[in-house]
Parts: C-alpha cells; structure tokens; sequence
C-alpha cells in the first residue's frame, strides 16, 4: 500500500465530516467528475469482518480475500471476538457515464466504510451481460482520514499505484484524485454541510435518464442555432431537454408500473417558449401548452405542436378531467394553485412542478421562518399545499444549470376516491386559511406589481369563493405584456442624476488625490460605500422610485457597470486599466476588449466627468471620448427571462 498524497485539515474537523464529504463522493461523483452522469446504489448492508468477507466473496470470489487485500483494509488489524456488528458499511455501485459505453461492461465498485478506521475504500470492477466479474486490482484506493497531534490528516491511498489504469472516464488518472478529488473532499469535509434537499434524480433510474438525455440533446441541438427569443438559447434549450428527459422516463417508469403502453397526456400551465411542449408532443405525448403570451419561436415548431395563447384563471373553466399530468415548468404565480387545479380536475389528474419565484394564492409569498432558506420554506409550503389538496407529495432535484432546480411530484392521493367531498371541503378550509393570511400580513397581490402598492383584492368581501364559482377571485394574472422593472425604462435623467451623484460621493472619499498635479500620473480610484450607505445618500422619492424596480438601487448600480464595480455588497468605482468581463477563479487580470459590436457606442462617463478624465487613452477605451466618436451600436439586444 502506498501512500499517494494527504492535506492537512484544521482542528475544527471531525470524524463526521469526513463522511459527510465522502457521501457526496460515493453518491454523486458526478459532482467532481464530469464525464459521469451519476450512480446507482444496491446491496447497502452495515457488517462485521466476517460479513464483510462473506461480501466481497460472494460479489468477487473466494479468491480475492488474500493476506494482501485484508491488510489494505485494516481486517488483519481488527479483533473479531470483541468488534461491533456495524463496524463496517458495504454498498455496491454501477458507474454511469455522461456519454454511452463503447465496451460491453458495467463500471462497478464496492465502496466499504470502515467506521472505527475512518477510511473508505474503493473496488472497481467489470461486469458484462451474463454477470462474469473482471477485477480491477490495479485501482483500488482509500481515503483515510487521521489524528496526528492537533490536527487531522485527510490522504489518499493505492494498493498498486505502479499499476495504475486510467480510461478518462470512470478510472481517472492517479494525478486527478490528488489535485482534484483529495482537495475537494477537505473542503466538503470542512464545511461539512447537510444539504435540505434530495439528492438529484433520485426518483428515476439514473440509467435510463443519462441515455435518453443525450439522445434528446443531439435530436434538438439544431434549436439553439435558430432560437428566435432574445433568452439565452443554450441555457433554455438544454434545461427543456432535461426537463423534458425527466418527466419522459419518469413517465416511462409510470407506465411500466402499471402494466400500460398508453403514453400519458398533459397540460403544460404557463408553457413560456414552449418548448418542453414540442419536446414532449414530439415523443409521442398527447398534450397543450397554455400562456398569456404567445411568443415567437411558437410558430417554428409547426402544426404537431399544440400551443394555445390564453390567461389562465383558477376556476371550474380552467379544469382538466380527461388529461393525466399536469406541469408547471417555473410557472410563477400559478405554482400553488397547480396541485388545486390538478386535485379537482380529476381523481387520477397527477402533476408535476418545478418552482422558482415565490407567489401564493394571491401575490408574493410572505417568508415566516428565518430557520429555513426561502427557498426551502417556499418548496415546504408548496409541498404543503399539495398535502392538503390529498396527494402523497414527493420531492426530486433536477440536473439543469439553474438554482432552483428542486421539483415536485403528485403521483397517489393519500385518500379513497369516495372521499372526495370531504376533501374538498379540507382544500376549500386550507385556500381560506392562506387567503386569511394572506389579507392580514396586507401582502402584495399581483403577479405583475410585484411589491409596488396597489388595491388589495381580497378586500372587500373578495376572495376565493367556492368551487362551483370562480375559486381564484384573489388571484392575478401576469400582464400579457410584460412590464420591464429592471430599471432600465427609467428615465435617463432621473439614472444620470443617481450615477452622478453616488460617484462624487465616492470620489469624495479619497479627495486628496484630485488636488496632486495631473503630471504626476494619479488617477482617483475613489473609496467604497455600503449599500446601505449609498442609499442614505439619496432622498426618499428618489428611494421609492427605486423600491419599484427588481433589485432595487443595488440593479441600478449594476446596470451601470461602467462607472461602478458592486462587490460583495460594496459600490466602488470601476478603474478601467485592471478592468475585467471574464468571472471566476480563472479570470484573466488583462483587460478584456468588448465585442466590435458594443465599441464606441455610448459616451465615456469619466472622460465626461472624473476630475482626471478617463485614465485610458481615447483609442484604447471602448467608450467614445466625445460626440465625435459616437457610433451606432450593432450588438444583439441583452438576454432576458423567457
């Protein structure tokens, strides 16, 4: 056995930690190793040394337990007569890669825990169709985690590192699980944090999802080159596909269930660019698509597409009987009543949601438990809702490049069909519940005014009535036109007084600096302000103004990046000669040149009104240095939401 690297953690670690950062490791590799898609995991058993052998006998053959393997796992060290039965925690893992298998085998381990130890140890091995087992000697390891005077040492461990086989898939390279893997399990274990969610896709086979996936993502790649939208076409595209991944093999599975080859049908609520809608009409699902907006790639998808432009409103005329799933795909003010409409379209209706902005019944959603994220208080109050609309609720992370990635699930109702009436009366006291709540936290109302002041709908008498009427009355519909609150409509006076205004006071800081001679070549980056700090500089009308747009003064800030860098909650002046677009730990410090598109398109602030000018000259700096260099802009218009 040898030793390969190790890292020194603090003494804050604990023998805890080491499992928690190992956890994520063994459950989801894919975190660290890209070209893996996930894993699936079976025969999790906790053993003592003679069940531990009986295991590995029984996966590996007789053959494999020799002095040298027990050694390697510390089984020579261990005095059977007096252990505990859980000393260790077996599992065996198949290994999926991003991109199909050319071989014929299964990348397999077994993963053995040795809890007194505190290593775990990795045993990789083949598998082909008819279960013939081929041994990958070359590539055991473990990580062991040890006390050595104060601190605790976090290393890394081969058995024959001299014969080491690596494929750039499943095996890395013994470089890669130092540089890589050993740093990252130190700074998980660490931080060691207990994530509020479920693990990603752990409600359908990982398998299935990663063939099917690809399949989809090469099928409708063409989109992204012919995307109409002004959204980001990578983005959008590629997080339908593995929407629309999910729900094809979660449906798959469903059917298989119930012993059916009748693919389900759906309506998608608030379908946006539709095309999870054309994703899922095309594999074979008969279904619609629903919006207030109709957009322009609409009509790309052509006649086989069904995309339908209408406000949806929580009432018996917007119920489904005869449609098997409902979706709600970032649905916004929709996503709490989905479970509603889902419950009273029919007994067997399911649904399927995936949150992102926080609305209730009738406007924003009131955040109550400062415990919790926002987002995880917003996932437990939908789950609420659907708990109360009678469906066994479970919870799933999706594998898209968004933040709110946690979806929602109601597959079974948790009671008999004949109980309806009784439940609708339970659906009826909760939506009344929330509405009372709602009305006294005197919350906003519309999903269009956002925390503008406005009439409260639900005064007056009005609300949500019964369900033989129209039981979303507090309900608000987003505008068919969408208002921008980005603050980019804002008049461009009011924006240029605001600019100005914060700069001087920035400027102001480091004075001094603007009565040294020009000659001397300094050039007043200026101090720092809080948030806070910058808006007691401005009046309250000023402020209010402000309080109607998303973000708020920090997004003005922001949107003028050419005067200012906002960082970590900070405002300075941005100093264009170490000014840089790229993010991230790799970020160049060099100045990068923007698009020939955006170059000389807008007047140079500081040439116009810093005490010094600009500090780059007038051919180096992308911004026009007076009337006369002015150009028309020839850019693409900025990516919005869809």
């Amino acid at each position: 056995m040898s030793k390969l690297s190790e890292i020194n953690l603090t003494d804050r670690c604990r023998p805890e930690s080491l499992w928690s950062a190992v956890d994520v490791w063994i459950k989801k590799p894919h975190v660290v190793n890209k070209r893996l898609c996930g894993v699936t995991e079976s025969e999790y058993r906790d053993v003592d040394t003679a069940g531990l052998k009986e295991f590995l006998s029984s996966v590996l053959g007789t053959s494999f337990v020799t002095n040298e393997m027990c050694h390697f796992l510390h089984v020579d060290f261990v005095d059977e007569g007096h252990e505990t039965a859980g000393r260790w925690s077996v599992c065996l893992r198949t290994i999926i890669p991003k991109v199909n298998k050319t071989v014929e085998c299964l990348y397999k381990d077994i993963t053995i825990k040795d809890i007194v130890g505190q290593a775990v140890t990795f045993i990789p091995f083949e598998e082909n169709d008819v279960r013939k087992v081929s041994i990958r000697s070359s590539n055991i390891y473990q990580i062991q985690m040890q006390l050595k005077t104060e601190d605790w040492i976090l290393s890394l461990h081969a058995l024959s590192p001299e014969q080491w086989y690596s494929d750039g898939v499943a095996y890395a390279k013994i470089t890669w699980l130092c540089t890589e893997l050993l740093p990252k399990l130190s700074r998980w274990a660490l931080e060691s944090k207990t994530s509020e969610f479920k693990s990603t896709l752990s409600l359908i086979p990982v398998e299935k999802y990663s063939v099917l996936y690809q399949q989809l993502k090469e099928k409708y790649k063409a989109l992204v080159k012919v995307w109409p939208e002004v959204t980001d076409p990578e983005k959008f595209v590629y997080e339908d596909v593995a929407i629309a991944t999910y729900l094809l093999v979660l449906w798959g599975e469903e059917r298989i269930e119930k012993g059916t080859t009748t693919k389900q049908s759906f309506v998608d609520l608030g379908c946006g660019n539709g095309l999870l809608v054309h994703i899922l009409n095309n594999e074979g699902h008969p279904g619609k698509g629903i919006d207030i907006r109709r957009r322009k790639i609409w009509d790309m998808y052509g006649p086989d597409t069904h995309l339908e432009e209408n406000a949806i409103m929580p009432s018996n005329g917007f119920l489904f009987p005869n449609t098997d799933w409902l979706i709600g795909n970032h649905s916004d003010e929709l996503t709490p009543w989905i479970p509603v409409i889902a419950a009273r379209s029919s007994y067997s209706c399911r649904y399927f949601v995936l949150p992102c902005c926080f609305f209730d019944f009738c406007g924003k959603y009131q955040r109550r438990q400062c415990k919790k994220s926002q987002y995880k208080e917003y996932i437990d109050f939908i789950t609420d809702v659907s708990t109360a609309c009678g469906f066994n609720t479970e919870e799933d992370c999706l594998r898209i490049p968004s933040t709110k990635r946690v979806c929602l699930i109601g597959k079974g109702r948790r009671y008999a069909e004949d109980e309806e009436a009784v439940m609708e009366e339970q659906r009826n006291d909760y939506i009344r519940g929330r509405q009372a709540l709602f009305t006294s936290s005197g919350g906003a109302t519309s999903a269009s005014q956002g925390d503008q002041d406005g009439p409260n709908p639900l005064e007056n008498g009005q609300g949500i009535s019964t369900p033989e009427s129209d039981w979303g009355n507090g309900f608000q519909p987003r505008e068919k036109i969408e208002t921008i609150r980005n603050c980019a409509t804002l008049p461009r006076d009011f924006v240029d007084g605001v600019v100005l205004k914060v700069a001087k006071s920035l400027l102001s800081l480091t004075e001094r600096n603007t009565e040294i001679s020009e000659s001397c070549d300094v050039w007043n980056t200026g101090g720092s302000l809080l948030i806070s700090e910058v808006a007691d500089l401005l009046d309250q009308s000023t402020l209010q103004t402000l309080k109607k747009e998303c973000g708020g003064l920090q997004t003005l800030l922001k949107n003028n990046h050419q005067v200012f860098r906002v960082e970590g909650g900070k405002v300075l002046i941005r100093d264009w000669r170490t000014h840089t677009t790229a993010k991230g730990p790799r970020a160049s410090s060099k100045r990068k040149t923007p698009p020939p598109g955006a170059l000389k398109t807008r007047l140079c602030w500081f040439h116009t009104h810093h005490p010094h000018g600009c500090p780059l000259a007038h051919e180096v700096c992308a911004f026009a240095h007076g009337e006369t260099e002015l150009r028309p802009s020839t850019k693409p218009p900025k990516m919005i939401r869809k």
